[in-house]
């Protein structure tokens, strides 16, 4: 998948698209988890039993500094930036990392971002970005992606396993809440969804939601991906 940046109505739209940067992983690694020895292992059978296991938090980051040092000139893309500091705030809660499959649980070592390019039309196509450890990287091959992702004809590009916390952006909104549309009670991706950063008073502040199965993650894993991605946010390493 892949990433592009738009603008309709004055906003700038940022999507997401397939990227493979040089080095990267073809098989995602990781290891089976016991569920039985889970300290939590109580939560993962309660919860696993629900129709309607998923939960959603909707808070404010401060994303001052950030817009910042996007507005500057020759400034990175901030949807791009956005995107690599979460990424990597989620890739250091285990928590965010556990899928179901079936009655048992995998824990990847890594996981990579997917989310929705916008079309010349209007409609989405879905891209993958894979994580790096180097800004540099990640945005080259983001842009590249973007650019190729938005006049791809099909939906998917073939980055839907569940190696991904899954993206979306809706920069239209300065949203107080957000509900995914979700498969089945199964689906164990995590969703972020970035709206509209807005002004108040001297801060930069945008909406992020997340949303977790609640068998995997709980309100303290999902705490620690808030505290993490607003380190990040404050000191950008890019």
């Amino acid at each position: 998948m892949r990433m592009c940046r738009v603008r309709k109505g004055g906003a700038e739209i940022v999507c997401f698209a397939a990227l493979k940067p040089p080095g990267a992983a073809n098989v995602p690694s990781g290891h089976w988890v016991d569920t039985t020895s889970l300290k939590r292992a109580e939560h993962f059978r309660l919860y696993r039993a629900y129709a309607q296991p998923h939960f959603s938090v909707t808070a404010d980051v401060d994303v001052t500094t950030l817009h910042a040092r996007c507005a500057a000139p020759g400034g990175p893309s901030f949807f791009l930036a956005t995107l690599f500091l979460s990424l990597q705030a989620a890739n250091a809660v285990k928590a965010l990392r556990l899928r179901l499959r079936g009655d048992a649980v995998w824990c990847h070592d890594v996981v990579d971002a997917g989310s929705t390019v916008l079309r010349p039309d209007d409609t989405f196509t879905f891209a993958t970005f894979p994580h790096t450890e180097r800004f540099a990287d990640f945005a080259a091959a983001g842009e590249a992606e973007i650019a190729s992702r938005r006049l791809a004809t099909g939906l998917l590009d073939g980055g839907d396993g569940d190696e991904l916390i899954h993206y979306s952006v809706l920069p239209w909104v300065a949203f107080t809440s957000f509900t995914n549309a979700l498969p089945g009670p199964d689906e164990s991706c995590p969703k972020i969804v970035f709206g509209r950063y807005h002004a108040c008073g001297a801060q930069w502040l945008m909406p992020v939601s997340v949303q977790v199965h609640h068998a995997l993650v709980d309100g303290i894993d999902v705490g620690r991906f808030f505290e993490g991605f607003q380190q990040r946010l404050d000191a950008p390493a890019l």
